[in-house]
């Protein structure tokens, strides 16, 4: 896949996403549908999953908008997803049909559900970052995602994106590795991912973004070559950038950071 896939999947999925009033298993599918149609394979399931409650708890957040009225809201959208959200974001998977996705004891998508879509969440969310959110209250966005996106150079948002993705990516295993190449593989990712976060954050302070990117496109390129994509980890960097800019979240100006 290329970046003009994925630009062209957001153009395409946008009105979808943000459909006012719409239910969030309806939002999900419609975005799909309308990602393949205009690129032919799926470049987004895991950002349409995550933007969809987000989109509709903007619906319904108080003004002014902020990161912690957007959140509570957020959990008022989940509590009330019912059975046909459900339905329908099981039909949106299924014709997304993502690479590496496996059966489930419980609430398997490959048969229809008998519970809620947060209920479903519920079940795989020790074993799916994404469906994480749908059960913690997309926690790890609010708190993790805007922590990391707070830490970087007002005026560089290149960087402060990419130290949300690596903040993601050190964080936890990724979902997405985990399930193309095991729990070895991804383990292996996010200990990298700590130790080269750390690393870039000095260089960043002292170098800048430019010279500070050298050593991480080099390990880009070695992922690459092993096709190990941390697909949820950018996911979750989607998401958070999606709340950022929403509510113009601040970033400090200048100081030192620390990688926790």
């Amino acid at each position: 896949m290329s970046a003009a896939q994925f630009i062209a999947s957001a153009e395409a999925a946008a009105d979808a996403l943000l459909a006012r009033g719409a239910p969030v298993g309806q939002r999900v599918v419609d975005a799909v549908a309308r990602t393949r149609a205009a690129v032919g394979c799926n470049t987004n399931l895991g950002i349409l999953l995550l933007i969809a409650p987000l989109a509709a708890a903007l619906d319904q957040a108080a003004r002014p908008l902020t990161a912690q009225t957007w959140h509570a809201a957020t959990e008022r959208v989940l509590a009330r997803l019912d059975i046909d959200d459900a339905r329908l974001a099981y039909r949106a998977i299924a014709l997304a049909n993502p690479g590496g996705l496996g059966d489930a004891p419980e609430q398997s998508v490959h048969h229809a559900p008998t519970v809620g879509l947060r209920d479903a969440m519920a079940l795989a969310a020790t074993r799916d970052s994404i469906a994480r959110q749908y059960a913690e209250g997309f926690r790890d966005i609010f708190e993790t995602g805007l922590g990391a996106l707070r830490e970087v150079p007002a005026a560089s948002l290149h960087a402060a994106t990419l130290n949300v993705f690596l903040r993601f990516l050190g964080a936890w295993p990724d979902s997405h590795i985990v399930r193309k190449h095991g729990a070895a593989v991804a383990q292996s990712v996010t200990l990298a991912a700590r130790a080269r976060r750390a690393q870039w954050l000095r260089t960043l302070d002292e170098a800048g973004s430019a010279a500070a990117g050298v050593p991480l496109k080099a390990w880009d390129a070695e992922l690459k070559t092993a096709a190990i994509n941390p697909g949820t980890s950018a996911d979750l960097t989607v998401a958070t950038l999606f709340v950022a800019l929403c509510v113009a979240e601040p970033r400090h100006a200048s100081g030192s950071r620390h990688a926790p």
